[in-house]
């Protein structure tokens, strides 16, 4: 209970406002209503989003004090999404459930704390969620393993959240909609695991480990629900059902394959199609392999043909039109042509004209603070380059931050002799440079034509790309 006390202002408040009804007030079969509120600390925008499948379905303001409340008329149960830019969080609602959040934008994921009628069960989520982020953090180790370590290690791990979610249902006794999500997020991310292990490990050991797996391993696929609604936008799912195709493929093709390879990854879109029966998850999954696709593989020709296959099989036009609209503007990347010009300020808050920086082969790379690990590591990796290749610019921008954070941080890590810059509106940079991943870099000649856009600082082969 001492968690919550520095929330009970907040929670008072809401409750003079009649949010929180009591749990023993009855509601007729034909009554939805739900209400959703909270408090954002430190807020990025003066609202806070709140879609389904990645619909807005209300935009729901903050007051004065940033406190917010939405009362829903009818909200089926089921899971969602809130969206306080440039971060998200799911949340689950019961029929007729009041629930409120505290999240401060700073820490977004880790201050998250739910309160409320079936505030419960979505602590329960935020905590497992927390849990396997924090295994996610240490996976690189953990695959480099042999066989045996490895599941010796994730068993251990998955026995600790098992407990997790025992302790939780047992205080609970929520119902079966839930529990089948509650479950899934106990399992799911415990399934990606074993599904990546065999190719990640043949990547950082070069060890092939397909004959050392036990006969039993694969067996938890045929506990697997593909075809749950539930999960449908639900990242844990949609990240093991991924990792699954990769592993099918690579196991084909007994450990010897191209990733990215045009082939292989109209066979993953193939196998999606004929494992998954439900449209609704089926075009969620196919929009995944081609996003991951699009973002790795830069041959145009390839390209074409992949996409044309993804859209015989996607039945989603909006999803159809999103990957059109990447594969435009990937072509626009494609060399010799030029960035379209964006608003940049540096560390006093003045406008910079990137064209004006550009006297030299330039590398651009990409960082938030929230991403404290790569940050780090991808300025010693620039720093180093330097040295190695001083005829070579490097300029570092910022994104997904707000200029205050941006500033706040430079002093907190080594920039030396890196040209900062803060990107004014980091979604028109996303979108048209393709920035979909934060480890993407983009190498330019002296004229700013582009060399490469699509480069990875961390590939043993980048420093094939310097003059």
């Amino acid at each position: 209970m001492i968690k919550y006390l520095h929330l009970l202002p907040s929670i008072l408040t809401l409750l003079s406002l009649g949010m929180f009804t009591s749990c023993d007030k009855k509601h007729s079969d034909e009554d939805f209503t739900a209400y959703f509120g909270g408090e954002v600390i430190n807020p990025q925008t003066n609202y806070v989003l709140f879609l389904k499948d990645n619909e807005v379905i209300d935009t729901i303001f903050l007051d004065k004090k940033n406190r917010f409340l939405h009362k829903f008329d009818s909200l089926t149960p089921g899971l969602y999404i809130f969206k306080h830019q440039p971060e998200y969080q799911y949340v689950y609602f019961d029929k007729n459930d009041s629930l409120m959040v505290m999240i401060n934008s700073k820490d977004f994921d880790n201050s998250i704390v739910f309160c409320g009628r079936g505030g419960e069960k979505n602590n329960y989520l935020m905590e497992m969620y927390l849990l396997n982020e924090k295994d996610r953090s240490s996976m690189y180790d953990v695959f480099f393993r042999n066989s045996k370590d490895f599941i010796k290690n994730i068993d251990s791990s998955y026995a600790v959240r098992k407990k997790v979610y025992e302790k939780h249902k047992s205080k609970n006794e929520w119902n079966a909609n839930f529990d089948s999500l509650a479950i899934a997020s106990l399992e799911l991310p415990h399934f990606y695991k074993k599904e990546v292990y065999p190719y990640a490990h043949k990547f950082i050991a070069g060890e092939n480990v397909i004959n050392d797996l036990p006969k039993d391993y694969y067996d938890h696929r045929k506990s697997v629900d593909f075809d749950n609604p539930t999960f449908a936008n639900f990242y844990p799912y949609v990240n093991y059902v991924t990792s699954l195709l990769n592993n099918i493929t690579f196991t084909e093709k007994k450990g010897n394959i191209d990733e990215f390879a045009l082939e292989n990854n109209i066979k993953k879109l193939n196998i999606a199609d004929t494992l998954i029966k439900n449209s609704k998850i089926k075009n969620h999954v196919l929009n995944g392999l081609a996003l991951r696709y699009l973002m790795e593989e830069q041959n145009m020709f390839n390209n074409s043909a992949f996409i044309k296959r993804f859209l015989e099989l996607s039945t989603d036009k909006k999803m159809q039109n999103e990957i059109i609209d990447i594969e435009n503007s990937i072509n626009k990347l494609g060399i010799g042509n030029t960035l379209s010009s964006e608003n940049f300020v540096n560390e006093k808050n003045e406008p910079v004209d990137l064209n004006k920086l550009i006297t030299k082969e330039t590398v651009i790379f990409f960082y938030n603070t929230n991403i404290q690990s790569h940050l780090n590591s991808v300025h010693r990796k620039v720093i180093a380059f330097k040295e190695k290749y001083p005829n070579v610019n490097f300029i570092a921008i910022n994104i997904d931050d707000s200029y205050e954070e941006w500033e706040n941080k430079l002093n907190d890590f080594n920039h030396k002799n890196i040209i900062e810059i803060h990107a004014v509106n980091s979604e028109a940079i996303k979108e048209k440079w393709v920035i979909y991943k934060i480890h993407r870099s983009i190498i330019l000649n002296a004229d700013g034509t582009i060399k490469n856009a699509f480069v990875n600082l961390f590939d043993v082969n980048f420093e094939k790309n310097l003059n």
